[in-house]
């Protein structure tokens, strides 16, 4: 069938997820092969705001969100929007977004999130070691910001919730001490919650090629191809290429957004849609950027990326053929420069990133219903580079035949069923 050598385990999918996982495989003396259509971080993995958010454990579908979804969807710009070409394909999602946001399964989701987020937050320390990168990560802290004391107090539950879950902070309640921090800006914002645990990578492309190329040598490989097929086989996998066909003991599906027609190819027809993330990045000079900033009730993020800086976030649900809508880009660009007044907007790189979004905000790790030597890893949303480490131990877990450290029915593909 194939001149191919029968791997220990084939990864579908070189970002972060597939590479975390794949390296985590190899550091155990698997034989493991990395399939990839275009490459390593070549898609979402490359343009993200490169923050580990340990401290964003609360499901985005929390209980009472639908009253004020119409809203923000009805908004073409707002932070959470539905592009209308893709309002029909998009309602069954929605249908179990909304399911999720009932207070029994939104309990059970954030018990479920803030379980993966402290393996993961431990788990990215043994990964840093295991590299050698501390050089590679901004031990900086969060801002996270608010407009007046009762856009505060609306936001005082939320971090009730992190507290409870371990997650420290300081809140601030002037914009002097938001000063000290980080200077210019905006005096509007009167209010803030600080995580000084918060951390990020120099650039989330440049961490995912350091795990990549640790790899690689290792004795792992990573071989360009779009991986068409899967054929379960009683004793390994097939995976087909155009061209070529490749064996393997078993099998990781970490495609991100381009998981869902692999996953339905094995019995699992899983509720996975994107979430478009648009972001434009400034170059060096444009801002004296001391901490990750958040705008919470705006949808986006100023971050530090490479020598310069990233502004980027919001949601727009719109699949992954409809062509990218750069005023998202343009608009949170504008919002930043009346916020951080300082701000040189000139000279931008505009991009837009396709996140794998499940309505619970829970990533899908598990094996697949029709086939135990293929293992899911995907749909993380905007949480892939903060849950990566994490997910690359339960993978490991499971390819391995252990135990994983934490439950793992909340991630199951067959949950929505």
């Amino acid at each position: 069938m194939s001149d191919s050598p029968m791997y220990d385990v084939i990864v579908i999918g070189a970002g972060i997820i597939g590479i975390s996982s794949a390296l985590k495989l190899q550091q155990e003396g698997k034989r493991v092969l990395v399939l990839d259509s275009k490459g390593v971080a070549a898609e979402t993995s490359a343009g993200n705001a490169g923050a580990f958010a340990f401290a964003d454990v609360i499901p985005l579908a929390t209980p009472g969100i639908m009253r004020k979804a119409p809203k923000w969807l009805l908004d073409p710009l707002g932070p959470l929007s539905i592009r209308p070409a893709y309002a029909f394909k998009i309602l069954p999602w929605m249908l179990h977004f909304w399911r999720a946001s009932w207070k029994d399964r939104y309990a059970a989701a954030l018990k479920a999130q803030a379980d993966l987020m402290e393996l993961s937050k431990a788990a990215l320390e043994r990964q840093i070691k295991a590299v050698d990168g501390e050089h590679l990560i901004r031990r900086e802290g969060q801002l996270q910001l608010y407009e007046g004391a009762a856009e505060f107090q609306a936001a005082w539950p939320s971090w009730q919730t992190r507290k409870a879950h371990g997650v420290k902070f300081e809140l601030l309640e002037s914009p002097e001490a938001i000063a000290k921090i980080q200077p210019g800006i905006d005096p509007r914002f009167t209010h803030a919650g600080f995580t000084p645990e918060w951390k990020n990578v120099v650039h989330p492309k440049t961490w995912t090629e350091h795990l990549a190329n640790a790899f690689t040598e290792m004795g792992g490989e990573i071989k360009c191809h779009q991986v068409n097929a899967i054929a379960p086989q009683t004793d390994h996998v097939v995976v087909f290429t155009e061209g070529h066909c490749f064996q393997g003991r078993q099998l990781v599906i970490a495609a991100g957004a381009w998981s869902k027609q692999l996953a339905s190819q094995l019995g699992d027809n899983v509720p996975l849609d994107t979430e478009r993330g648009y972001n434009t990045t400034l170059p060096a000079g444009a801002f004296e950027l001391k901490t990750h900033i958040t705008f919470s009730n705006h949808g986006f993020v100023v971050t530090k990326a490479g020598d310069g800086v990233r502004i980027g976030g919001a949601v727009e649900l719109g699949g992954l053929s409809l062509a990218p809508n750069y005023q998202r880009s343009k608009i949170l660009l504008d919002k930043a420069a009346k916020f951080l007044p300082g701000l040189k907007t000139e000279h931008g790189e505009q991009w837009m990133g396709f996140r794998p979004s499940m309505p619970d905000s829970l990533p899908v790790i598990g094996f697949a219903k029709d086939c135990s030597r293929v293992i899911y890893a995907f749909g993380h949303g905007h949480l892939g580079l903060t849950q990566a480490a994490g997910t690359a131990e339960l993978v490991h877990d499971l390819v391995m035949g252990q135990n994983p450290s934490i439950s793992m029915s909340a991630y199951s593909a067959q949950r929505f069923s």
